[in-house]
């Protein structure tokens, strides 16, 4: 009788306990499973190869559907009694609480009225797309056929969804649009081997008869022909005659029907800090850019150059010295810095990723408009590895002494080794190997290229600049962003302050000013994630003392997977009373 109650004790007991962990797990998995479904080319991108034959729904009709499916995830998620959760449980619920409520905040504005940014958008994301699918068997072609088949209505979805922002005056600025329409324009072609979406039907593998890939080509063409780019040709031709014409006149977000709700909304976001105000960035944003202009005269003042700041710059700007004679010249410089930096990890991170990473140049249809650089990340199941891309266009303008802090950002130990690594968590939900906070994982790209003066990898004063450069470049952005969207600033003011505060190219100062309008509030992600990163460090180094070790604190930061900020401050707390335990 006593072994029968404590054995019926003990499944009550550790039913109750389970109770919501089981709660939690299946909530987790279902809205993992209801985000692919409703994110087919994001289910690509993650490694889930189901819906490779389909494509996003995106009719306003849709969007309210995802907008109350997050409602009703979030409120299932504070039913759940945390008092009974694991450690590991309750950081895998918070990480959902904040995508939900996210989520559910800003999908009040309706932002799919603008789909598209200054270098990217819904008309180009399916190259990225078709980088991640795998075309190994028959039926991988026969699904990438079917989404070309289905792309043409995903299009019409979006230009009905532009025109419905039309009418209220919910459009991207009419002042950044002629530098945006290159980009829909390299969409249309004359045939389709013209376009990049044949690629896949360039090369098969030895496993489909040629009979077959005469089929799936002659199908893939028919696709794209009869139906991909005379839609993309309906795009372009709606984007110069209607969209460019009735385009708002005016520049900040929060000039936008609730503008100013809106933008704060975007602020919080992407800084991941409830507290977070534009105000207060903008302060900060100016603060750091003095600290920053100080240490970029003393490297001045190393060169030994003969002149004042603005004439440093001009001289940055124009001497042969600094730019590569070649496109090719270019990349190699990059794969160079990009290896010789690899070399160097082992003494400052104790786990480093399996999968490798290519130097690869910016695809020639977005690259006109495009920033200097992007990390590609792939499923590490994927044909390929990591893409840390370079911007070649207009080579002549790109500076040799950029490359290194470019590396470090984009590559490693940035982009590539953070987002490698979360893809290799071992017992948490999917989603956390995908989530990408853009403070933490922007933070991060910018502390490390800090760290590469640690790593030695810096060879001259004028590298030294450029990285200065490039923190300077995302101090600006503090300022400039909340310039634009809070404060009223005009394009030129905004171009004015970037040109005059760095060595950027001109031409990287308007369409960097032109990403941070289309794009409201990702800017602020860099530098107030990096300023806590170093914050973290600073706090680990004084209470640990000896017992600190670099490569224990970096792994303490990235082998969970990507935090918003309280929670790695949360994260890194543990780690330091562990390392004083002596765990």
């Amino acid at each position: 009788m006593f072994r029968t109650l404590a054995v019926s004790f003990f499944a009550f007991s550790t039913a109750a306990v389970a109770a919501p962990t089981d709660d939690l797990n299946a909530l987790i998995d279902e809205y993992w499973a209801n985000e692919m479904e409703e994110s087919p080319f994001g289910a690509t991108s993650s490694g889930v190869f189901d819906y490779n034959d389909k494509v996003p729904q995106v009719s306003p009709e849709d969007h309210a559907r995802r907008a109350q499916e997050a409602k009703d995830f979030a409120v299932r998620l504070e039913a759940i009694d945390r008092d009974s959760l694991s450690d590991e449980d309750i950081i895998n619920a918070d990480l959902l609480a904040f995508i939900l409520k996210h989520d559910v905040a800003l999908a009040q504005y309706e932002n799919w009225r603008i789909p598209f940014l200054a270098d990217t958008g819904f008309h180009t994301n399916f190259g990225y797309t078709i980088n991640a699918t795998p075309f190994r068997t028959e039926k991988d072609y026969q699904d990438f056929i079917k989404r070309l088949e289905a792309l043409p209505g995903f299009i019409d979805q979006h230009i009905a969804n532009m025109r419905e922002g039309i009418a209220i005056g919910y459009t991207q600025p009419k002042e950044i649009i002629p530098n945006i329409i290159p980009s829909f324009e390299a969409q249309v072609t004359e045939t389709a081997k013209e376009h990049g979406y044949y690629a896949p039907f360039n090369k098969f593998p030895a496993s489909i008869s040629k009979r077959k890939q005469k089929a799936l080509t002659k199908a893939g063409k028919a696709a794209l022909e009869d139906g991909v780019i005379p839609a993309f040709v309906r795009l372009s031709t709606f984007m110069k005659e209607e969209y460019l014409p009735n385009a708002r006149e005016t520049l900040g977000a929060s000039e936008l029907p609730n503008g100013k709700e809106f933008y704060e909304a975007r602020v919080r976001y992407f800084t991941t800090l409830d507290d977070a105000t534009a105000g207060d960035i903008h302060e900060l944003g100016l603060k750091e850019v003095a600290r920053i202009r100080k240490e970029m005269m003393d490297v001045i003042d190393e060169t030994g150059f003969d002149g004042s700041f603005d004439e440093f710059l001009e001289f940055l700007r124009t001497d042969r010295q600094f730019y590569a004679e070649t496109p090719q010249r270019l990349l190699e410089r990059a794969a160079w810095i990009a290896k010789d930096i690899d070399g160097r990890l082992p003494k400052y991170f104790g786990k480093l990723p399996r999968q490798p990473y290519s130097v690869e140049p910016v695809p020639e249809d977005l690259a006109p408009n495009y920033t200097n650089a992007r990390y590609v990340g792939a499923p590490l199941d994927a044909d390929r590895g990591g893409q840390s891309w370079v911007n070649t266009y207009n080579h002549e303008i790109r500076p040799l002494y950029q490359l290194t802090a470019m590396a470090l950002h984009e590559g490693v130990p940035g982009h590539h080794l953070q987002s490698a690594l979360s893809k290799e968590i071992e017992n948490v939900p999917q989603f956390r190997r995908q989530f990408y906070p853009h403070a933490f994982g922007e933070g991060w790209g910018l502390y490390s290229e800090k760290l590469g003066v640690e790593m030695g990898v810096y060879e001259t004063p004028y590298d030294h600049f450029g990285r200065l450069t490039w923190e300077m470049w995302r101090a600006a952005r503090l300022v400039i962003d909340t310039g634009l969207h809070s404060k009223g600033w005009t394009r030129q003011q905004a171009m004015d302050y970037l040109a005059g505060n760095t060595a950027l190219s001109l031409h990287n100062v308007q369409t960097e000013v032109d990403r941070y309008i289309a794009w409201p509030g990702q800017a602020l992600a860099y530098k107030m994630g990096e300023l806590t990163i170093w914050e973290l460090r600073a706090k680990a180094e004084k209470e640990l003392g000896d017992k600190f070790d670099i490569r224990d604190f970096h792994d303490a930061i990235l082998v969970s997977g990507g935090m918003p900020l309280e929670m790695l401050r949360d994260r890194i707390d543990l780690y330091i009373e562990e390392a004083k335990a002596g765990e």
